[in-house]
């Protein structure tokens, strides 16, 4: 069962696997201060994808963060993005924990008067993330000849 909206203190943090739903994302982004200055709203989810580097098939993947730092991070980049024309909102909820192929690991969502000034918000907001919040995965796989290996990967270098 979901937390619900109202338990979110930040439009962005990091979340225990199940604590924070898509549902949960729309809510919040509705409840926003200046919510009826929007016209739009884009997000991005990003999912377990099944196959990786050398046609190596995802068994799971395991994500992990420095929290307190992530938080941090993730909260400073929306506040930033937050500061550009006709944008409204932005929210980055990234997910914790044991995954399996096609479940969702993270939503980013850019509200704003016109979907102009959104798209380009939520690429630089992906992209920012990615590369600046301390989180790392480990991505258990299946080679191609039938071995199963597991490694540490950190978001930047791989992408959802």
């Amino acid at each position: 069962m979901s937390t619900g909206a109202k338990s979110v203190k930040s439009s962005a943090g990091m979340h225990q696997k199940g604590a924070f739903t898509l549902d949960d994302l729309m809510k919040s982004v509705k409840n926003t201060p200046h919510f009826d200055k929007t016209g739009a709203v884009a997000i991005f989810i990003g999912v377990v994808r099944g196959e990786v580097e050398k046609r190596e098939k995802v068994q799971k993947l395991e994500l992990q963060a420095y929290e307190e730092k992530a938080n941090q991070v993730l909260a400073s980049i929306c506040e930033d993005l937050k500061k550009r024309q006709g944008i409204t909102d932005v929210q980055i909820h990234h997910m914790l924990g044991a995954f399996k192929v096609g479940e969702d690991l993270v939503y980013v969502s850019v509200a704003g008067s016109h979907r102009q000034q959104v798209f380009p918000v939520l690429e630089e907001a992906v992209e920012r993330y990615k590369k600046e919040a301390p989180i790392f995965k480990k991505e258990h796989v299946k080679t191609s000849k039938g071995q199963k290996r597991a490694y540490w990967k950190t978001e930047e270098k791989n992408a959802c």
